[in-house]
């Protein structure tokens, strides 16, 4: 059977979803304690969206398969006793048809990024959102952001090192906003290339800071060129807050989404 699950984690632990041999991930410690509540192994588990070190999710989806009968409750709250560290909550659990794929059946990602704009750093939310000192306008950033929505060739706004094929995505919605000291940042898509959203974040802020004024924002879209852009933002503000699926799964629809 296929069991998907809801998954919310705190990054600041981790260096990203995916197993590696010589640091913590979030995949190695939710398959460990899944596979005590199955009492076999658990793994090759397939996730919505990838997230890389230091970036946190509230509503992530993600699927496994085995043939152990268990009560979906026992998913859920048998696996959040059996993980190690308390930076990882199983949300929710349902089972499905072996048609569904946390990744390919997903039609929608939306992440939040969150940016302390102050002259100190944080105390209390290191970690948790990103700072920069130098002062931001918020009017520039959103005229910048104008020219990012639809769909485009984002080459210009991935890491080198993205394994996808296809760099053509569609943004629905980039929205930024403003309370108090901090700048919120949230954008969705139908799919996200590798740091994709840092990458995006980064060319909005020296756009903010005036170093360069909105319309470079579509000039760098326009080069398909990494080393035309500017600074990838730090991975600390990120957060994965949904995951849009067909209506038919029954999963929770709604964002999970932070605030400080």
């Amino acid at each position: 059977m296929r069991i998907a699950l809801g998954v919310e984690y705190n990054g600041a632990y981790y260096s990203g979803w995916q197993i590696q041999s010589h640091c913590p991930s979030v995949q190695e410690d939710i398959e460990k304690a899944l596979s005590i509540i199955a009492d076999s192994d658990i793994n090759q588990s397939q996730i919505a969206g990838r997230t890389d070190k230091g970036v946190h999710a509230t509503a992530q989806v993600m699927h496994f398969d085995t043939d152990v009968a268990r009560p979906l409750s026992a998913w859920v709250n048998g696996t959040n006793r059996y993980l190690e560290q308390q930076h990882i909550s199983i949300l929710w659990a349902k089972q499905l048809n072996e048609d569904f794929h946390a990744r390919f059946c997903a039609r929608r990602r939306r992440y939040r990024y969150i940016l302390l704009n102050r002259d100190v750093r944080p105390a209390i939310l290191s970690k948790l959102v990103s700072w920069e000192n130098r002062p931001l306008e918020l009017d520039r950033m959103i005229a910048a952001s104008k020219y990012l929505l639809g769909e485009h060739d984002f080459n210009a706004y991935r890491t080198v090192h993205c394994q996808s094929n296809n760099p053509v995505k569609t943004i629905y919605e980039l929205d930024i906003h403003q309370d108090g000291s901090y700048y919120y940042f949230d954008i969705e898509a139908n799919a996200f290339l590798h740091h994709m959203v840092r990458n995006i974040v980064g060319v909005l802020c020296a756009i903010g800071y005036n170093d360069k004024e909105p319309e470079w924002a579509k000039e760098v879209l326009d080069s398909k060129d990494r080393c035309q852009g500017g600074k990838t933002a730090s991975g600390e503000g990120l957060y994965l807050v949904r995951i849009g699926y067909d209506k038919d799964y029954g999963f929770p629809q709604q964002a999970i989404i932070p605030s400080f």
